[in-house]
């Protein structure tokens, strides 16, 4: 069992993960994106990083090697920095969580939300490659999320920060507080 305190990044996207991520960086948090994982299976395939192909990768490891495999890969990065504290980014689903329950003595979920409306105008504006191009694409990958079990792991969060109606600052700010909550406490499970 690793001994450190891992703090799993979960929202739908274009909520506003990477601004966690942000504040984690700002104290010298070492950020591992689990939908990295995916993009480098991709590029190692020689294939597109669109929506369709990624979430095609993602289906095929889950089918091929189970519902955390993942958060098996994701971890293997992790094991590798030898620190106190660790983000990552982009858990998806519960059984990505108990599989980092099972791995690591300390554990905290911080959720970030955001209405549709918001995630989509900020995905637009982000431009990357696999982000939706319309608004019937993000809904369609939404449903996606959802079917993998993000809303699980929203619900149980142990941190929610509301993105919508601050500045992107604000949010760090509140992000850098929690991340030196839990620095402080640990794991509130």
């Amino acid at each position: 069992m690793l001994i450190m305190i891992l703090v799993l990044v979960t929202g739908m996207p274009g909520a506003g993960k990477s601004l966690i991520a942000e504040a984690a960086k700002r104290l010298n948090i070492p950020v591992i994106c689990m939908g990295d994982i995916v993009r480098e299976k991709a590029k190692e395939r020689g294939l597109p990083i669109t929506p369709e192909v990624l979430n095609k990768i993602a289906t095929e490891l889950r089918e091929k090697y189970g519902a955390d495999v993942i958060a098996k890969l994701t971890l293997e990065k992790v094991s590798k920095l030898n620190q106190k504290v660790v983000l990552i980014d982009g858990v998806r689903s519960w059984s990505e969580v108990q599989y980092f329950k099972n791995k690591c003595k300390d554990i905290v979920i911080v959720a970030i939300h955001a209405p549709p409306q918001e995630r989509f105008k900020r995905l637009l504006s982000r431009g990357r490659k696999d982000d939706p191009k319309t608004f019937e694409e993000f809904v369609k990958r939404d449903e996606r999320e959802l079917k993998m079990g993000i809303g699980n792991v929203i619900a149980l969060a142990d941190y929610m920060i509301v993105n919508f109606r601050k500045k992107k600052e604000e949010i760090i700010q509140e992000a850098i507080e929690v991340l030196k909550e839990v620095i402080k406490s640990g794991s509130r499970s």
